[in-house]
């Protein structure tokens, strides 16, 4: 494909067809005085739409010379205090985070139109809860936190089947097995917005933005602000 061939694909392509998306009215004087309650109302209503993996977001780190980086993870969990994920922390984003521990999360959720943006300092848990998390999730999960070395280079891909097929058998005889590097890594959000897509351009953009410079929690404060779109 030339780039003019890519070119004129583009054009073709449409976003929010009708057929597959429900632009639906947001009023945001109706919003809570908090986002996660308007969070969790909207994952909900993705969910029931049919969005496939609404769960899965991208997470913008930087790395130690402050250029930016960007990639699709899945969300782990989410209270009023922060919404979490997780990674090895030998990883590429976890020496990121290390180095410059504040982040940013976009969730899009297309069936509806709607984005949800986040930003602010990033912590990591404990070992024992990010065990805990780990442990939580599939044994597939933990077969690949067990196969490790994620983000280096990788010699051949029969060297990862033959690590992977190790991690594999691991993680089925032993549920509990412990990956040392997986941590649970947590944003707590200084800025969330909440993006509502109109079929006239009159996109809805509502950000809510925490009065204290550390990040709100249940017990903060919040003010909301509306943004051209």
């Amino acid at each position: 494909m030339t780039a003019k061939d890519l070119h004129a694909l583009l054009r073709q392509l449409r976003v929010w067809d009708p057929g597959t998306t429900e632009l639906r009215p947001f009023d945001p004087a109706q919003a809570p005085a908090t986002p996660f309650p308007l969070f969790t109302t909207w994952f909900a209503e993705a969910v029931a739409a049919g969005q496939a993996e609404p769960h899965t977001m991208s997470l913008a780190t930087t790395d130690e010379e402050g250029r930016a980086d960007v990639r699709i993870v899945m969300l782990h969990g989410a209270d009023a205090a922060g919404w979490s994920f997780g990674t090895h922390v030998t990883s590429r984003k976890g020496h990121e985070l290390s180095a410059h521990p504040y982040a940013a999360l976009a969730f899009y959720w297309p069936v509806l139109g709607r984005q949800v943006r986040l930003r602010g300092p990033v912590t990591a848990a404990p070992s024992q809860e990010s065990q805990a998390d780990l442990h939580a999730r599939s044994t597939g999960a933990l077969a690949a936190a067990l196969t490790g070395r994620q983000s280096g280079v990788l010699p051949s891909l029969e060297k990862l089947r033959e690590a992977s097929e190790a991690a594999w058998e691991r993680a089925r005889a032993d549920p509990a097995a412990p990956s040392p590097t997986w941590t649970l890594y947590r944003l707590h959000p200084q800025e969330v917005e909440f993006f509502q897509g109109d079929p006239e351009r009159r996109h809805v953009r509502l950000r809510y933005v925490a009065d204290t410079g550390a990040g709100a929690d249940a017990d903060g404060g919040w003010r909301k602000e509306l943004l051209w779109p």
